[in-house]
């Protein structure tokens, strides 16, 4: 008894913050996994059991004479998932770095007033920004409009309800996760290296190549790891600017706790998601823990 007094002494620091994760993080963890192989109830909820289903569910459905036949349905949507989040990476880099590499050359009260624009998003509901998206993107909304009037166009063009509005949606509401990082990367940046360089008969694509980008090279995989997570579990921009018509793994998710009312099929989803999650967390890790190694060496 004295020994286990003398360790709870020994990581009383540490203590608080082990309790806030573990009630926190882990119990609604434990709770998700426990359901994800709970017997589905018809009313909502799960029964006690234990259940592959959702394996079942994942690649194969039922036919008229209730044989398992393969299904590529909830794949499709697990690559659309995929894919759109990779496009927002890169849609999010494009847009994210330029604007970054700009703020980190200017001034400090500048650098600081132009940080705060880009937070300024965050201070309105995601939900409103994304309703505001959807009077930019409709038949009749601002870009159609314009587009009519100045004589490009004779009717309007179908924006809204596409991946593409998708994809723009997630790119408004997480390109400011990209800029930050690489800001923080890039505001340790000495600019002689960017003269030594252009000394040394370098073009300007050189000296981005070479030095910048290296530099950089931080906070562009942290912010491509802060774009990705929460794009593959988005569901309001694929709900309201989607339409319900490209289904991801979060309107998925939420179809299943509210209409499907299968609970242990959503939180496998879930569960899914929380492994890419992770997966990318540990990429992110290694390159750190690489990077690291290398400066040292």
């Amino acid at each position: 008894m004295k020994k286990l007094f003398n360790i709870i002494d020994q990581y009383k620091g540490v203590l608080p913050s082990a309790l806030m994760v573990g009630i926190f993080m882990l119990i609604p963890i434990l709770i998700i996994v426990v359901y994800s192989f709970m017997i589905p109830n018809p009313n909502g909820g799960g029964r006690t059991g234990f259940s592959f289903d959702f394996f079942q569910k994942l690649f194969f459905c039922r036919d008229l004479f209730d044989n398992l036949v393969f299904s590529t349905g909830y794949l499709k949507i697990f690559f659309r998932s995929m894919w759109i989040s990779i496009i927002a990476v890169i849609v999010s880099l494009l847009v994210g770095f330029p604007v970054a590499y700009y703020i980190a050359t200017q001034n400090a009260d500048r650098r600081n007033f132009l940080v705060l624009l880009i937070t300024i998003p965050f201070w309105t509901n995601l939900l409103i920004r994304t309703y505001s998206w959807i009077l930019v993107l409709r038949d009749t909304g601002l870009v159609n409009s314009m587009l009519i009037s100045s004589g490009i166009i004779n009717e309007p063009i179908t924006l809204l309800y596409t991946e593409g509005a998708i994809i723009l949606g997630l790119v408004y509401t997480y390109v400011p996760f990209m800029i930050l990082p690489i800001y923080a990367s890039l505001e340790r940046l000495d600019i002689r290296l960017i003269e030594a360089s252009r000394d040394l008969y370098t073009t300007h694509w050189g000296a981005l190549r070479y030095v910048v980008i290296p530099l950089a090279m931080p906070g562009i995989i942290a912010g491509s790891i802060l774009v990705f997570i929460p794009s593959i579990g988005a569901f309001i921009a694929p709900e309201l600017l989607g339409g319900g018509k490209n289904l991801m793994l979060g309107s998925l998710v939420q179809l299943q706790f509210s209409s499907g009312r299968n609970w242990p099929f959503g939180s496998a989803l879930a569960v899914i998601i929380m492994a890419i999650v992770l997966i990318a967390l540990l990429i992110q890790a290694r390159n750190s823990r690489k990077n690291g190694t290398e400066i040292v060496h």
